[in-house]
């Protein structure tokens, strides 16, 4: 079986699993989104969507948000880890949108990864996600499975995403991103995972990771 045939596979089982996947943090627009996938970093999305209500009750909006100290911002997101960074981040951006883009998130890359605290992956979730922009964002559960399934070396997320791209028609980056996330959390654990029984893993899963 060449590699193609392998992904079209692996893509068939996870439409028939997921065949519409939601994001999996609540959002209602793009700056509501834009924030809370800064707050998913190295935090789980359920602690985001616990934590992001309150939030957003104060500020929805980067005009509101502008009104909130530093402090205020961080108090509310701590159960989210790295709160320094994060306040900051949301404080500074929303500043930025504001003075700069008259309140709205801009829809390009490089003005979204000009914004503090937004990196290139936070910049491609919101650009698939909101905008529609084909992108592959890659977070753990992503570059975990592309590794065990030998679709990528695993050496840092950056390779994973330039495999997956290559890999992955281009049409399809935006669903198989969300579909391979569920994926890992259902099915493809980093923790007490048997390859046995996991529904592409049996089949494909690399040989030096076999028990």
């Amino acid at each position: 079986m060449t590699k193609s045939e392998k992904v079209a596979d692996i893509l068939t089982t996870l439409d028939n699993l997921y065949p519409d996947p939601a994001v999996p943090l609540d959002h209602k627009d793009a700056y509501t989104l834009l924030i809370a996938v800064l707050l998913s970093a190295q935090c789980t999305d359920v602690r985001v969507n616990k934590t992001t209500p309150s939030l957003f009750r104060l500020a929805d909006n980067p005009y509101d948000m502008m009104k909130l100290s530093v402090e205020d911002i961080r108090e509310i997101i701590k159960p989210c880890g790295l709160s320094p960074m994060k306040s900051k981040g949301i404080a500074g951006l929303s500043k930025i949108l504001v003075e700069q883009y008259n309140g709205e998130v801009p829809n390009t890359f490089e003005a979204l990864e000009s914004l503090p605290a937004v990196g290139h992956k936070t910049a491609s979730v919101v650009m698939t996600q909101w905008f529609g922009v084909p992108a592959f964002p890659v977070d753990t559960h992503i570059h975990r499975l592309a590794y065990r399934w030998g679709l990528s070396t695993g050496k840092s997320v950056e390779q994973t995403e330039k495999d997956l791209k290559r890999l992955v028609p281009v049409e399809k980056w935006n669903k198989a991103h969300l579909q391979i996330i569920y994926f890992g959390r259902e099915y493809c654990t980093a923790r007490g995972h048997d390859w046995k029984t996991c529904p592409i893993c049996k089949k494909y899963i690399r040989k030096d990771l076999r028990d």
